[in-house]
């Protein structure tokens, strides 16, 4: 009962903290310069005492969830605070630091409690978190243009064709470590079936619309909103969930 606060506690701690740490060169950004901190209606000093609080709380959490717990939110401290100080500005290894830390969160949430993870299931998500990572960089090559290093300095480092390289590696990434999931003798001795394979469809049509959109838009949009705008993404994420209850709980579907 206590992993979900504690992970939550977590991921907001450190987005305070990154604010902090960004909160004069989000002042540039259009957007993110409406965020507390780089508008100024939080106090730096606020945020601050903050990030500590929670810091201490999810701290506390994964001392009482288990050692392995606690040890991965102390490695996700540290990770995030290496990327926020000082390796946000390297080329490449910016992605893999905020890929590595959506990791840790599912690491926290089933080592942690005694589950252990498929490691099929934790390449796609590795995979996943890149493309999107990339994806994001690209949005903002596009949105920021000219400002883009003002405001990131890595993304001077960066060319649209580059991170199309890379999104398109991730993306073929994303299919197969997927695919392969479904097909592993464990996920199917697991969940008594073969049928999670016929959900594959479904996931490539949403990564190459995914790569689609980001190729096209006129302007950068954040990717993390492109489910949420774009339809077919919409569409495609209910019937893949929609695809998956039915296969594992058939049972919900019969009357």
């Amino acid at each position: 009962m206590l992993k979900n606060p504690c992970r939550y506690n977590y991921r907001r701690d450190f987005r305070i903290l990154n604010d902090w740490f960004d909160r004069h060169k989000d002042r540039l950004h259009p957007k993110k310069r409406n965020r507390p901190l780089a508008a100024g209606l939080v106090s730096p000093w606020l945020a601050i005492v903050l990030t500590t609080v929670l810091c201490f709380a999810g701290l506390t959490m994964g001392y009482f969830i288990s050692l392995s717990a606690l040890l991965l939110l102390i490695l996700y401290f540290v990770q995030n605070i290496a990327y926020s100080k000082y390796l946000k500005n390297v080329v490449i290894l910016d992605v893999f630091l905020l890929a590595s830390g959506f990791m840790l969160r599912i690491l926290a949430g089933t080592l942690g409690v005694g589950i252990e993870p498929s490691h099929w299931l934790l390449l796609c998500g590795l995979m996943l978190t890149l493309f999107i990572g990339f994806g994001k960089r690209k949005a903002e090559l596009k949105e920021l243009a000219d400002r883009a290093s003002s405001h990131r300095a890595v993304l001077e480092s960066y060319s649209e064709s580059l991170l199309e390289q890379m999104m398109g590696i991730t993306a073929g990434g994303v299919i197969i470590t997927y695919s392969l999931y479904t097909v592993n003798f464990a996920t199917v001795k697991l969940h008594g079936t073969d049928a999670l394979i016929y959900t594959v469809p479904l996931v490539i049509y949403g990564v190459f619309r995914f790569l689609y959109i980001i190729k096209n838009s006129s302007e950068g949009c954040d990717p993390t909103k492109l489910i949420l705008k774009d339809w077919h993404l919409v569409t495609v994420c209910i019937l893949w969930l929609l695809s998956v209850i039915f296969i594992l709980e058939p049972s919900l579907f019969q009357s």
